[in-house]
């Protein structure tokens, strides 16, 4: 199949699944602006909405071969951007929590064990950052700790926005993975 620019959804599911990057391409190029409007209605945060919509591409690209569209392509794409939206929910939970409660620690004094549980989550949280490759570290640190916007960073370490961009998102799916169940952990505990 030449000439992939009339055809349908499951042709280019099945084009994907044989590794096509054309096809790939088309699905990029047809569902970006999509994906994206959808996540930026809900949290309205552009730059954090490309960092979903990039990682759904990638994960689509990575996954192709094992991947079933039981309900068609579209579907699938808008499940994993509903998906990703309601994942940084939680994130948010879970920083807010923490912030109130590194607040909270600074004008009440708070019980030992609350203050070594928090402790340890932050040392275990440098701990992964620490273990990620340097030039992934430098983008997440200046991303996340200096909050520079990628372009920002991008001129600051001499590389382009899109490596920037693929370095952040490495650097927080290793995090999202390291951190696992002990966010929700975290929820739990200061939350009661």
């Amino acid at each position: 199949m030449g000439d992939i620019s009339s055809v349908t959804d499951d042709e280019l599911a099945f084009l994907l699944k044989q590794s096509n990057s054309a096809a790939f391409e088309k699905i990029y190029s047809k569902y970006w602006d999509k994906l994206f409007d959808y996540a930026y209605k809900r949290l309205n945060n552009a730059e954090l909405c490309e960092e979903i919509v990039q990682e759904i591409f990638i994960r689509l690209w990575d996954r192709r071969e094992s991947l079933e569209f039981t309900t068609g392509l579209m579907n699938y794409l808008f499940t994993a951007a509903r998906y990703s939206v309601i994942d940084q929910y939680r994130r948010q939970l879970v920083q807010n929590s923490f912030i109130a409660a590194s607040k909270y620690n600074l004008h009440i004094d708070n019980s030992t064990e609350e203050r070594i549980f928090v402790n340890d989550l932050k040392k275990y949280l440098d701990d992964l950052i620490g273990t990620l490759p340097p030039k992934c570290k430098s983008v997440y640190e200046l991303s996340r700790l200096q909050y520079k916007t990628n372009k920002e960073i991008a001129e600051i370490l001499h590389i382009s926005e899109k490596t920037v961009e693929g370095h952040l998102t490495k650097a927080l799916q290793r995090l999202r993975v390291g951190m696992g169940e002990l966010l929700f952990l975290a929820v739990v505990f200061f939350i009661k």
